[in-house]
């Protein structure tokens, strides 16, 4: 990664922490508002699903977008790491929520990981490498 270890973990957190707090407040935000049901009972509206998976993909790339602006160097590397954190988290998504809601959404959950959170870190220039 970089000589720095503790930086470039704490960038990685610093990612996972704006995704997960971004979905999360969209989430309650819009339970509160009437517009997604509560969580207890379910999600399974396709239009629903279909605005939760982009809000949570433009999340991803914000994500990897602050992952590679706090990485000592090699930020679009460092948003990388972010996204195969990601699918793994998404795939355990998958096998917990195989029952709970459509099979597609979890799945898409897992495949655009990866894609989002490059993309975030592709938006912010590779900053030089200072020795």
């Amino acid at each position: 990664m970089t000589k720095n270890p503790l930086k470039s973990i704490g960038a990685i957190a610093a990612g996972i922490m704006t995704i997960v707090l971004l979905s999360t407040g969209t989430d309650i935000l819009l339970e509160t508002l009437g517009i997604f049901p509560a969580p207890e009972k379910g999600l399974s509206v396709p239009w629903m699903l279909m605005l939760a998976l982009v809000y949570r993909c433009a999340y991803a790339v914000a994500g990897g977008y602050i992952t590679a602006i706090l990485a000592p160097a090699h930020g679009t590397r460092h948003a990388i790491i972010l996204g195969i954190i990601g699918i793994v988290i998404s795939t355990i998504g998958v096998i917990v929520a195989w029952d709970m809601s459509p099979h597609w959404y979890p799945i898409a959950l897992a495949v655009t990981a990866l894609p989002c959170t490059w993309f975030g870190g592709k938006l912010r220039k590779e900053k030089p490498v200072i020795i």
